[in-house]
Parts: structure tokens; C-alpha cells; sequence
């Protein structure tokens, strides 16, 4: 008997949701997703104690000012993470744009560009790297402009269908959408708990992967922020699932049967077709606390992690 993990690579893409090396060379997963959460803890191992000293050289050799300095430093730590996972899969690596860019549109495509430049110098072709951005309207124009240019994106912190559609219309490659946090708010509210099939987040993903099929939408689904490896299985079959090293542990040592519960053809009335301007966008997002809230919550979060990178770039830069 295979183990679940291996049953789930016949159906999707196994993607490593983490920074750790070790995890990665372990586990042989395809592609792998960073977030300046991810990159604070890699920085964090030994194995990236070199890189850090010589981000830290570079940096120190830069005529910048003292922030534009630390900013500049940051983002070559990103890169240096995403170039040793890069050595290790045979797919992509998703780095991410500043989380504090979430809003504007023109810095964003300023920094992902750099963020593509910089992989290029390390010998890391685009074709390797998807852009990650936050699916707020304004990271959802700048990953279109990046689509056009032939750098590919990664829309994340997705909770809300219009998001995903968005996405789609826009031409974006691939999309994460969160499961676990949508969990954790519905969780939260109602005091209730959920079986994988009940569980909001698995539905949610169902729900953008059935609408992409029926429509045939090339937009890669990919289901991220795993609580149990019950949401992972609830939703096998689907393009892609991003998952932590602990998760796809224990995947590998569960033994039993994984069923397949998402494929292209299942069937079943073809919802109808949305689109969705910026003042349509927006009402739909008003009218979700949950995917407003924990879209505000998560930017906080991952914009709260780079803050302490680069306070620590900062520290030693002094």
C-alpha cells in the first residue's frame, strides 16, 4: 500500500508551503511557496547563516540611504531562499511582493520586476518563479500587466469568490486560496465544529475549482493554509495544494485509501458566468466580513513579518 502522500501526487501538484531546505530535500515536492513569514524562519537556520552574511556584505557595499539600504537587503534574503528551493524542485518557486504594496499598483509591478532581475542574475530563468501578490484589486491589475510582460503570478490571500473570478479575467496563472484561515474565522464566529467535507475553506475551493472548470479557465487552483490533513484530503484532485512540511509528514505515513474528490469533469450544473469591475469587485468584498477580514489581516500579518526581517537585516547591518 501507498501512502497518502504519494496517492495525492497522482492526482495533484504536491507543493511545499515552507523555507526549510532540509523539509524540502526530504519531502520532493514539485513547486514551492515562500511568504516573508517562511523567509523570517529560513534566515533563521543555520543553513542560511552564510546567505545572511553575504546579503548583509552586499548590502553594506550599496550607496543607499539607510532604508533603502535594508529594504534592498530583505529582498535579496527572499531571493536567496527562493534560489536554494529553486536547486531543489523541478517547478517553481513563489516569492512575494512587499506586503505593505498591497495597495499600490505601480510600486508593485516596480517590485516584482526587481524580483525577476534578481533570479535572472542568479541564473534562475522566470520561467521557474511566480510572482506572489495579495488579490487586492490593485495587486490583481498589476499581476494582468505582469501576465502580459511574461512574468507569471501567484494572487494569494484569496477568501472570496470575486477574487478568484478577478483573477481569471485578468489572465493570472495561479491562485491561492486560503483554506484554514477561512476556517479559523467561521470557527471563530459560530463556536461550531466542522468535518472536512462541512469545513467553509474546503467548500470555498470546491466552489472556485468547480466555476474555473466549468468555464474552462486556465487559471491554476491552488489550495493553501492547511489546519489538518483532513482539508487536504477533502479536496484531492484539485490543480495544486500547497502544504507544510508537518502535514505532508504525516501524509507519508498514513497508509490508508485517499480518495479523489476534485476533477475537471464532475459534472453538474454550470454556475454562471461573473465578471467583475472595480466598484462590483469591491461591493463583493464589502459584503463578506469574513474574506475582508481576514484579507486585512492576513497583508497585517505577512507586512508584520517583513517589518521584523528587516529590523533584523537592520541589526546587523549596524
Amino acid at each position: 500500500m501507498t501512502s497518502k502522500l504519494e496517492q495525492l501526487r497522482e492526482m495533484t501538484v504536491v507543493v511545499a508551503d515552507t523555507g526549510d531546505i532540509e523539509a524540502v530535500r526530504r519531502l520532493k515536492p514539485v513547486d514551492c511557496t515562500t511568504n516573508p513569514t517562511l523567509v523570517l524562519k529560513a534566515v533563521g537556520l543555520p543553513l542560511f547563516a552564510e546567505k545572511l552574511d553575504e546579503a548583509v556584505s552586499w548590502g553594506r557595499s550599496q550607496s543607499m540611504d539607510g532604508g533603502e539600504r535594508v529594504a534592498a537587503v530583505a529582498d535579496r534574503l527572499a531571493v536567496s531562499v527562493g534560489a536554494a528551493l529553486s536547486e531543489l524542485v523541478p517547478g517553481r518557486v513563489s516569492t512575494e511582493v512587499d506586503a505593505d504594496l498591497s495597495f499600490d499598483t505601480e510600486r508593485s509591478l516596480e517590485k516584482a520586476r526587481g524580483i525577476i532581475a534578481a533570479y535572472e542574475e542568479r541564473g534562475v530563468g522566470r520561467d521557474r518563479i511566480l510572482v506572489k501578490l495579495a488579490a487586492t484589486w490593485e495587486g490583481i491589475r498589476a499581476a494582468e500587466i505582469l501576465q502580459r510582460e511574461g512574468i507569471d503570478c501567484n494572487l494569494t490571500l484569496i477568501f472570496n469568490e470575486a477574487q478568484a473570478i478577478a483573477c481569471a479575467d485578468a489572465g493570472v496563472f495561479l491562485i491561492s486560496p486560503f483554506v484554514g484561515r477561512i476556517l479559523d474565522w467561521h470557527v471563530k464566529q459560530s463556536g461550531k465544529s466542522f468535518t472536512p467535507d462541512e469545513d467553509p475553506g474546503v467548500q470555498s475551493v470546491r466552489s472556485i475549482y468547480r466555476y474555473f472548470k466549468a468555464h474552462d479557465i486556465k487559471t491554476v487552483v491552488m489550495g493553501a493554509s492547511f489546519r489538518s490533513a483532513g482539508e487536504v484530503e477533502a479536496l484531492a484532485g484539485c490543480d495544486r495544494l500547497t502544504i507544510s512540511p508537518a502535514l505532508l509528514e504525516e501524509l507519508d505515513k498514513d497508509q490508508g485509501t485517499l480518495e479523489r474528490k476534485l476533477s475537471p469533469d464532475m459534472g453538474g450544473e454550470t454556475p454562471e458566468r461573473r465578471h467583475y469591475d472595480e466598484k462590483s469587485f469591491r461591493w463583493a468584498m464589502n459584503e463578506d466580513p469574513m474574506a475582508t477580514e481576514k484579507l486585512a489581516e492576513g497583508i497585517r500579518s505577512f507586512n508584520g513579518d517583513l517589518i521584523k526581517l528587516r529590523t533584523l537585516v537592520a541589526e546587523r547591518l549596524a
